[in-house]
């Protein structure tokens, strides 16, 4: 996942550096390929409130999202009555697809020239110098890579003119703190970790990581992206602390490299992938080529789906099939102990309590948890370190 990659790798956590207060703080926002009205419309709110005390919010995205235009809070009576909206986005720029490595490093070369301009004239670096000598690595071999670039190429590249980039650069220049949020748009690419590293990188020059009102901000396309990574789910063993898990929980977990998505069908195809369990999602209808892979998909010996609601995925069947209702999270999960407890973890890395209010669809109904501590209890050797009731 590109996010847990790139970010461990540059700035040595997997996650973003910002939490839900450094909002109120900053100076400038910085979007790249986030649809925020459509993805995180939550989002508007904080953005709203951002726009509304001067901050400078500038959004890089091939379409435009109406969201980070402009917005009415359906929770304002003169907002809908007037249809008086918020202005968002200070500059929208309309970036060609794929583009964004090229507009970083038009908004890097704009930095390297003010701080060029700076040292002339004797006055404030625009480099934050001692966060650069103190916190990083590799400055000089990035600012010639910045330099040598044209702007010819970068224009061409990014499908923006120099004037716009520079613009938002010298909004960049001038703010004293700027979180960076990006979405999908940088992460589901060819050059998803370039895209991502960069960004970084144009945040380290003016000391824009690990400070309030600052850092890097990247938006979940699903809530369980998040924490799956902060408990250990992930094909890749080497992002995971198995010795610790080995340790806590008393058994060795596999080591071997799993399956991505693209592997998965790619086994489909091959016979090599003989069973299937999902925990909710619509696997078929959302993987790629599905028109490719979902004939293969009735070759299994086993699929079992656990859901909340009926969707396309379970009407394709293997050979022994099973589709498990389960309690959704506003349902009540009443046990001996009382009321059960699920865990969420948000794009800022807080983890949330949430506790079901309604009465569940039937009394039959189990939680996921349950189903799967089930599935664990039936076909694992007992370990006196997991009590799975």
């Amino acid at each position: 996942e590109t996010t847990s990659v790139a970010l461990k790798e540059t700035i040595g956590v997997p996650v973003g550096t910002t939490v839900f207060e450094d909002i109120a703080l900053c100076d400038a926002m910085f979007f790249f390929g986030q649809n925020t009205g459509t993805n995180s419309p939550r989002f508007l709110h904080p953005l709203q409130e951002a726009a509304k005390r001067g901050v400078k919010i500038i959004t890089f995205n091939p379409v435009r999202e109406k969201g980070l235009e402009s917005f009415i809070n359906p929770q304002n009576p003169g907002q809908m009555l007037t249809g008086n909206a918020t202005q968002i986005s200070t500059q929208y720029h309309q970036v060609k697809v794929g583009g964004d490595i090229a507009v970083l490093t038009g908004i890097a070369k704009h930095v390297f020239a003010a701080d060029d301009a700076a040292k002339a004239a004797g006055t404030k670096r625009v480099l934050d110098v001692d966060f650069i000598a103190q916190h990083t690595d590799g400055l000089d071999a990035f600012e010639a890579l910045v330099r040598a670039t044209s702007w010819q190429d970068i224009e061409a590249q990014s499908g923006l003119d120099r004037s716009a980039i520079e613009a938002a650069a010298q909004v960049y220049v001038e703010a004293e703190r700027v979180i960076g949020v990006y979405g999908m748009g940088l992460t589901q690419h060819a050059h998803g970790f370039d895209n991502v590293a960069m960004f970084v990188n144009m945040l380290l020059l003016r000391g824009n990581i690990g400070r309030e009102g600052a850092g890097i901000c990247p938006v979940r396309g699903h809530s369980n992206v998040q924490g799956q990574r902060t408990v250990g789910i992930a094909e890749k063993p080497e992002l995971v602390p198995l010795d610790k898990i080995a340790a806590q929980f008393g058994f060795e977990p596999p080591r071997d490299t799993g399956m991505n998505t693209v592997e998965v069908c790619e086994g489909l195809l091959a016979g090599k992938v003989k069973a299937f369990i999902g925990l909710g999602g619509n696997f078929v209808r959302a993987m790629p080529d599905h028109s490719v892979v979902q004939p293969a998909w009735h070759r299994m010996r086993l699929t079992v789906q656990i859901a909340t609601k009926l969707n396309h995925s379970h009407l394709l069947n293997g050979e022994v099939a099973y589709l498990l209702p389960c309690l959704g999270r506003s349902e009540q999960d009443m046990q001996e102990s009382g009321p059960q407890t699920v865990t969420m973890e948000d794009t800022f890395s807080h983890i949330h309590g949430s506790i079901g209010r309604r009465s569940p669809a039937s009394e039959h109904l189990k939680s996921e948890i349950a189903i799967v501590a089930g599935l664990a209890k039936a076909t694992l050797p007992r370990n006196p370190k997991v009590d799975w009731d």
